[in-house]
């Protein structure tokens, strides 16, 4: 039993170490690999925003017709679901506003934000060997850039594509941020490998033939990540293979890519 296990574990870190190596492209989901953009402004306080400016915009809508959201909406705690309902309501000034409050709310609780373990080390260790480090998140990009200059990460990450302003239908599970994130790094998907911890990652991931690895940041959540390349439960765990094409030396002030806008929200779709 014991040798049988043991060569699970080998056989799952030689196939993590294959999938990281043939990669010189990563990208990184930003709310779970790379930060817990919540942990100090809960996300069930920032839905409850969201569930009174859509329900206050829809009642002036109205004329002042009394509004009763589904009952998922009341009960749930997901941003990202209210404004996808949103934006199914047919009137885009309304899902304007509830982007922008969305975006606000963010743009506040990343300031709290709490790093993901090792998150920093994982991107030293990539561009240290290098590799380019982009995000491609349902996030504002606003809020991904603000945490970044905080963190003194912002050279060393590029691009960084957030969520499109007010089209939601273009977020992950979506390829397009994918697709984006592609062409800006001029980069095929075959060299690309994306870290998500979340269905919707490896959807987007497989839409755009991109290798996926899931984060199972919480008990669990493996089972759900299982149809990604192979799925991870510390960030470390990244930091081997990476390492094994031997890394230059890399810090948060000097890097080993040049520093590079990333594409910026107000082109296009404001991605």
């Amino acid at each position: 039993m014991k040798t049988r296990c043991l060569a699970a574990v080998v056989g799952r870190a030689r196939h993590l170490a294959d999938l990281v190596g043939r990669a010189r492209y990563l990208l990184l989901d930003f709310d779970g690999p790379v930060c817990d953009v919540f942990a100090s402004h809960p996300a069930s306080a920032v839905a409850d925003g969201l569930k009174r400016c859509l329900a206050d915009g829809l009642r002036r809508c109205l004329d002042g017709q009394d509004v009763r959201l589904p009952e998922r909406l009341r009960r749930g705690s997901d941003s990202l679901d209210i404004l996808r309902y949103t934006a199914t309501l047919g009137r885009a000034e309304l899902t304007l506003v509830v982007d922008d409050a969305l975006r606000a709310a963010e743009l506040i609780a990343v300031r709290g934000g709490a790093p993901t373990p090792h998150v920093a080390d994982v991107i030293g260790a990539a561009v240290g060997s290098g590799r380019r480090v982009g995000i491609v998140s349902n996030n504002s990009a606003q809020a991904i850039h603000e945490y970044l200059r905080a963190q003194g990460l912002a050279a060393h990450v590029y691009p960084v594509i957030g969520r499109p302003r007010a089209e939601p239908a273009l977020m992950k599970p979506d390829p397009t941020p994918v697709y984006l994130a592609l062409r800006a790094g001029r980069c095929r998907p075959a060299e690309c490998l994306l870290i998500g911890d979340s269905v919707s990652d490896i959807e987007a991931a497989r839409a755009a033939n991109v290798g996926v690895i899931g984060y199972a940041n919480k008990p669990g959540k493996d089972l759900r990540l299982a149809g990604a390349d192979a799925v991870i439960t510390s960030m470390s765990e990244l930091l081997a293979p990476l390492a094994g094409d031997g890394t230059r030396a890399w810090s948060k002030d000097k890097g080993a890519v040049p520093l590079m806008d990333s594409i910026s929200p107000g082109h296009g779709h404001g991605w």
